[in-house]
This record gives C-alpha cells, structure tokens and sequence, in this order.
C-alpha cells in the first residue's frame, strides 16, 4: 500500500469514529487499544468494574473515563474474558451507549452465539480478534504499538450490518493491525492451532519443572525458557479461553498425540530411529519457515551476531548505539544471563550477508563479538 493510500484510509477511520470509541474493559488489550487510538487523536471512553484498573489506564493515557450524559459512541469495544462478552455487548447496545459493538476475545463462536441469543440476529454487532497479546496483563503491561502489523480478525456473517464491519476495520487500522476478515468457525480453528494449543504445550513443558530436581533445573537455558516463556499466562483467563475453544484445541492436541506416539516408537526402536527423528527434525524446520516475518512479509533466516556484554548500566544502550553506527539493522535480539557470571550474551539477528561487518565493526569498538 502506498503512503498515499495509507494516509487516506487511515482518515477514513478516523472519519468512521468521529464520535469516539467507548471500551469496556481496561486490562491489557483494552488499554493498548485506547493508547493507540488516542495516540491516532481519537476520542475514548473508558469503562472498567475495577475502579482501580480504570483510574490506572486514565492515568496512563488511554481515555477519559466514560460518563452516564456521554453520547453513543461509534464502536463500542469489549475487552472483556470471553464468557463475559455476551452480557456486555447486549448491555452496551440495549442501553444506547455505542452504535455498534465488536469484542477483542481469542474465541469467536461462542461469544457470537451468546450474541445472538440476547439480541437475535445481532447486526449492529461483528466479532473480532487482534492476534497480538503479552505474558503480562492489566494495564500496567500495556504498549500502544502492541497492535503494529499484527493481524486483527473480523468476523461478520450474514446479519452483520455493514457500518459494524467498517468501524471493527477501523479501530484495526488506526491501531496499526493488518486487518484480516474470515468465519468464526475458520478463527477458531485457526487459534486453535498457532495460539491455544501452542500455549497449552507450553504449560505442560513448564509443569514438568514443578517437582524436577534442583540440580537438573539449575542446568536450564534459553531452549527451556524459549519453550515455557508463554506458560506465564493468567492461568483463570487461559482455562476460560480453552473452555471456550476446546472442541478446535482438542483437534489440534489430537493429531499432536499421534506425533507423539510415532515419536515414543522411534524412540524406542533401535535402528530405524534416526531416520524417524530426522524427518521429525526436518517437519520442524519446515514449518517454522512457513511461519510469517516481520510485518507479515514472508519468513525470512536470519543470522545471529552473538555479542558478551557486561552486567552494568548502560551497556545495552551503547551496544545497540554501535550496531546502528554500524549501519546495521536489528531484525531480532535475545538476551541470555549467564548463571553465576556478571555478564550476558545478547544474539543479534542481521540480514545474510551484513553479519561479517557487523562483527568487525563491533570488535573494532573493543566488544566481545565470538565466533
């Protein structure tokens, strides 16, 4: 899309939402949102059970608080756990607070059912879903590019009035999503696979620490907590969200079972092993390339410029000063601790080919830059 374009659509939105944006619920999500939209010189409500939650995300910037004389709002938006989502789409709509409503819940068949057993067809309603989220909740966490080039999913049927479709996009791209449309049933089944399931295994993997011995779980690394780093997760806010998706996760968990189990033989079958576990190897690969890049681009392989850097302050800050003296840009970066040592290793990822000058350039500022 050109800057052009992009100028334009984004005026659209703001011309869409020109009697502001009413969201209920100031957690995380919520408060990201009124960040972004504000930050894009929209008006926002704020709106929160929790008179303590909602003072913080005023303080912080998100909205001013919500007040009975308020006119309709353009879009309501319900940041609120999935079961929940019903009852307050309903309230907001029966009582003239917005015009239309959307909800930010990671599951959509059920909240649209819910939906539409309180208000029937329900077209002043679409769901919808930013894939974008932190191991951290309340506002507290919050971040106003915690949307920026992450896909936003809007969800309309065949009830879903027009101007409910075109505010949901709105709020997308004014908080800098990539909007995506698709069914609830695709959503769901779509979540299920690169969000549900992935945490759940997660949890497991992170659960078998609970009772490991002290020795073995001093020896962890940066591999144990890549793979555990999502089980921080607000455990009530996850047995919601699987509840509320199990039939999908089930299915995802399933087919993951028969992998495990072909694994579990060639494991325990001595010589056809290796070729067993290496075409396992090889599937692994194969599908994290198919994973999306930055932005959404296509995958892209990176390499990593490994750096030692002292544990003092001010040292990150001159590293990445040095890197963009170098002409280089930062495509990834990871910080390892190493355990007992007053130092770190911090892993650069760099476009193919801009690794080489990169080392010379940072050995020549007196780093430790290994090989």
């Amino acid at each position: 899309m050109s800057d052009s374009s992009r100028r334009a659509g984004l005026e659209n939105g703001r011309s869409a939402l020109s009697d502001g944006v009413l969201i209920v619920g100031t957690g995380l999500l919520g408060t990201s949102l009124g960040l972004a939209l504000r930050r894009a010189g929209i008006d926002v409500r704020l709106r929160d059970t929790k008179s303590e939650t909602l003072a913080e995300a005023v303080r912080l910037g998100a909205g001013r608080p919500s007040e009975p004389g308020d006119a309709p709002a353009a879009l309501g938006v319900v940041a609120v756990p999935p079961e929940a989502v019903a009852g307050v789409v309903a309230d907001l709509l029966d009582a003239g607070d917005a015009e239309y409503a959307t909800d930010v819940a990671s599951v959509k068949a059920m909240p649209a059912e819910q939906v539409r057993a309180r208000l029937g067809p329900a077209g002043r309603y679409v769901g919808s879903h930013p894939m974008a989220g932190r191991e951290v909740s309340g506002p507290g966490g919050a971040l106003p590019d915690l949307f920026e080039g992450r896909p936003w999913v809007v969800c309309p049927d065949e009830h879903t009035d027009q101007q409910a479709v075109t505010r949901a996009l709105a709020v997308a791209r004014l908080a800098g999503a990539a909007p995506v449309t698709m069914s609830v049933a695709d959503h769901d089944a779509a979540v299920a696979l690169v969000s549900h399931a992935p945490h759940l295994v997660s949890v497991l993997m992170a659960a078998r620490l609970v009772d490991a011995p002290d020795h073995e779980i001093r020896l962890a690394g940066p591999g144990v907590s890549d793979v555990t780093r999502i089980a921080g997760g607000d455990p009530g806010l996850w047995t919601e969200i699987l509840s509320a998706n199990a039939a999908a996760v089930h299915d995802v968990l399933s087919d993951l079972r028969d992998d495990l189990d072909r694994t579990l033989a060639a494991l325990a079958s001595p010589e056809p092993a290796r070729s067993a576990l290496y075409q396992l190897m090889r599937s692994g690969v194969d599908g994290r390339g198919r994973l999306p890049g930055k932005h959404g681009e296509a995958h892209a392989e990176f390499v990593t410029v490994a750096v030692m850097v002292d544990d003092r302050p001010g040292q990150l800050a001159r590293l990445f000063a040095d890197v963009d003296a170098a002409g280089a840009n930062v495509e990834d970066v990871r910080i390892d601790h190493s355990p007992g040592q007053p130092v770190g290793l911090v892993e650069i990822d760099v476009r193919p080919g801009t690794d080489a000058d990169l080392r010379t350039a940072l050995t020549e500022r007196g780093w430790n830059v290994p090989r």
